[in-house]
């Protein structure tokens, strides 16, 4: 009586989050997957409920689109290298060269940039890559030239590693902290140089947590419209931007479905690459 009692315990517990798991989360997903396959009538603007491969013949044979998802792909795996390349230095200090408490605080100055709002951030990072803002401002006091980096890919690729930096370093510090110093000292003990030791040991073992933080930042950079409307210019638009204008402003809704599942093929083809390197592992 008391294990059937703790069954059905355990069964009110699960029945909500899977719930709602399976009925607002699988449930919008599946009628996107079907709008996807539907079409705006051009008279009425009413959405025909017929089956059509209309929406991705125009997105596979109009170059725009792909120009646009090339670009979104770049610059997400652009931003996800440099986030890595950033991350290294700081998640080794915090996760093997500095006590608990400086680590707790590290952690929490890193973590801090996210306690604001995101638009904060971005429009910050408006001021500072501005024709006036303090990156020109600095490089006038040392007489070099103004940088038009403003509304570019450029300062798209600056602002979104900087947004999604955090991400990669939180995976990156739990994969090097779980790497035993018996294996660093074995390795010194048998001759190997510093740069040996991080090439044969140190990073092979830390290949899980930069995968695990790149899903975050490649899937995040990709799904994002917000920063390319803000940052960027004429020609940054995202898919997420293409997407938005769709719904929002010509209420193409099936198109924008099937661009929304050109983008979730593309993050769940990484999220497949990902776990070959071992991102998903529990350890």
């Amino acid at each position: 009586m008391t294990q059937g009692r703790k069954l059905l315990g355990h069964i009110a517990l699960l029945v909500p989050p899977f719930g709602w798991l399976g009925v607002f989360y699988l449930g919008s997903l599946s009628v996107l997957l079907l709008s996807a396959f539907w079409q705006v009538d051009a008279m009425s603007g009413e959405i025909v409920r017929d089956w059509t491969l209309d929406n991705f013949r125009i997105l596979f044979s109009d170059t725009t689109y792909s120009i646009i998802a090339r670009r979104t792909t770049g610059i997400a795996l652009l931003v996800t290298v440099t986030d890595i390349i950033l991350a290294w230095p700081l998640a080794w200090v915090i996760a093997r060269k500095v006590g608990p408490r400086l680590k707790l605080t590290l952690l929490v100055l890193v973590a801090l940039p996210l306690w604001s709002s995101m638009l904060a951030r971005i429009y910050a990072w408006r001021l500072i890559l501005g024709h006036d803002g303090v990156l020109n401002w600095g490089l006038r006091l040392v007489g070099l030239p103004d940088q038009n980096v403003a509304f570019t890919n450029i300062a798209l690729w600056i602002v979104f590693s900087y947004l999604w930096l955090p991400f990669m370093l939180m995976p990156m510090v739990a994969a090097l902290e779980r790497i035993p110093a018996s294996l660093l000292d074995a390795a010194g003990d048998q001759g190997a140089t510093p740069w040996q030791v991080f090439r044969t040991v140190v990073f092979p073992l830390a290949i899980p947590g930069m995968a695990a933080g790149s899903v975050f930042t490649f899937a995040v950079t990709q799904g994002d419209y917000v920063a390319p409307m803000l940052v960027g210019g004429a020609g940054s638009e995202f898919i997420g931007n293409v997407v938005y204008s769709n719904v929002g402003v010509s209420g193409n809704v099936p198109f924008a479905a099937a661009f929304s599942l050109v983008l979730l093929g593309m993050v769940a083809a990484y999220m497949l690459l990902a776990r070959r390197f071992g991102a998903f592992d529990a350890q």
